[in-house]
This record gives structure tokens, C-alpha cells and sequence, in this order.
């Protein structure tokens, strides 16, 4: 008796490697769109988290200039001393307290010094929770806006009290308007209209005048210059991702703006 022939076979090798070989391109696609998945997520987490920074950072500081100067001294028929209210809304110098206004510190000469100026404020006020009347300090140092809170002690140098150690604490890192030198120049060839000037102010302060409200440091604002004559302040912070852009290793920055509106005019 014959045998049954068999007709049935399996897969040559050639059928093998070219089976594996679209399995392997299929894989290489899929794990380079995973890739690309994990590059945009890192990106966009990395933006949210600095804009979330940035953003708590404007509102906070927006709130401090809004409650500037309170109490005022007029809102006491004897008060106790200088620590119960705000002599103005903005402590600068040593002298600050003594001294008849207009204070010796004028917009217009730049002789504010060192604060208010473009990257460093101090303002005074009471937070209505019991402790007094404070000053609160902004400084941009480097990359790093720094914020302390200290008791107001009379005839104490605001900026000496601001400056002791462990007052001032990292506020918002990563911060770019005094970019200089090959970052500066990297930055505005990727965002050409950032930074038109130079570094850009953090504080920039309107004055109130006989005219209507003006640039504290412009012309028009001559006699009306000093700190116990602003107004509002406009507040502009730029800030970088900690990291480069995993898909296109480019910066990627951000710029926040804000007012500041002094609510109290009678100091």
C-alpha cells in the first residue's frame, strides 16, 4: 500500500526574517511615538509648572502693593509710635522715617538706591492679622526673586531688616529679565521682541502728579518722583523653563504682567 503524501509545510526562513523584520518596524514606530509622547509631556509639564509659579508669584505680589501703606497715620488721633501705622507705602532708606518729604529719593535722578528700583521693592503695610505693621521685600538676585517679611521696628533701616539672614526666601525661580551675555542673546534670537531694551524691569512705577498719574521716571513726573507719590506699579516677569524643550532643545520662556494699585493715598 501506498503512503498518504503530505502536503502541508511550515515557514521558510525567508518568510521568518520577513515577518520579524515588519514586526521590528512596527516596533521602532511605535516606541518612537512613545518617545515623542513622553518629550511633548515633560515639555508641557515643565511649562504649566513654571507658569503656575509665575502666575501665584504676579497675584502675590499685586496683593502686597495693593494694601500698601495701611494704616495710615491718619486713621490714629495719638498713636504710639511708628509701628502702628505706615509712614508710606514704600520704605527705601535708613532715613525714610525722619526725614521730611519729599523724601532726598527722587525716580528722576536715579538716586533710589536700593530700593524702589527696577528689581528691588520694599513695601510697607499691616496684613490686618494682628502682628503689625511689616515690611515686605522683593529682590531679584541672579535668576532667583527672593521675598522676606519682617516686623517693622522704628527707626530701624528697612533694607538692614530685610537683609538679615533667613528673611529673604527663593520666591520664584528661573527668572530671566536680567538675562545678560550668551543667554540674553539666546534668548532674544528665539524671542526678538522679549527684550527689546536690554534687561527688562520688574518694577516699573507709575507717580501721581497734579497732570494726572506719570512714569516716575520720566520728565513729566519732576517733583512728584518720590516713593510716597507712586501710585501703581506695574509688575512684568519673565520666566524660563527649568530645562530646554526635549523636541527642539530650544528655551522656552514666558512673560507675566500685572498692577499694582495703591488703595490707600493718604500717607
Amino acid at each position: 500500500m501506498r503512503g498518504a503524501s503530505r502536503t502541508d509545510r511550515g515557514f521558510t526562513i525567508l518568510e521568518l526574517m520577513v515577518a520579524m523584520a515588519i514586526f521590528l518596524v512596527i516596533c521602532a514606530a511605535m516606541f518612537g511615538l512613545l518617545q515623542l509622547s513622553q518629550q511633548k509631556y515633560s515639555s508641557e509639564t515643565q511649562m504649566s509648572g513654571s507658569f503656575q509659579e509665575a502666575r501665584l508669584g504676579i497675584d502675590q505680589i499685586v496683593r502686597d502693593i495693593n494694601i500698601s501703606g495701611y494704616p495710615s497715620f491718619s486713621l490714629f488721633s495719638n498713636p504710639a509710635s511708628t509701628a502702628s501705622y505706615a509712614v508710606s507705602p514704600f520704605a527705601w532708606d535708613p532715613g525714610y522715617l525722619n526725614t521730611p518729604f519729599p523724601a532726598p529719593c527722587h525716580f528722576g535722578i536715579n538716586n533710589c538706591n536700593p530700593t524702589p528700583s527696577d528689581f528691588d521693592l520694599i513695601v510697607e503695610t499691616d496684613f490686618g492679622n494682628g502682628t503689625g505693621v511689616n515690611w515686605i521685600r522683593y529682590q531679584l538676585i541672579g535668576s532667583i526673586l527672593y521675598r522676606g517679611v519682617v516686623q517693622k521696628t522704628p527707626g530701624t533701616d528697612p533694607v538692614a531688616a530685610t537683609s538679615v539672614s533667613g528673611v529673604m526666601t527663593p520666591f520664584v525661580e528661573n527668572v530671566m529679565n536680567t538675562a545678560s551675555g550668551a543667554l540674553l542673546a539666546q534668548i532674544t534670537a528665539q524671542y526678538p521682541k522679549m527684550f527689546p531694551n536690554g534687561p527688562v524691569p520688574l518694577f516699573q512705577y507709575t507717580c501721581s502728579t497734579p497732570t494726572g498719574p506719570q512714569l516716575c521716571s520720566s520728565g513729566a513726573a519732576a517733583g512728584y518722583d518720590a516713593p510716597k507719590n507712586i501710585s501703581d506699579i506695574d509688575v512684568t516677569l519673565i520666566v524660563k523653563t527649568p530645562q530646554v524643550d526635549m523636541q527642539t532643545n530650544s528655551l522656552k520662556l514666558m512673560e507675566l504682567t500685572g498692577r499694582g494699585h495703591r488703595s490707600n493715598p493718604a500717607n
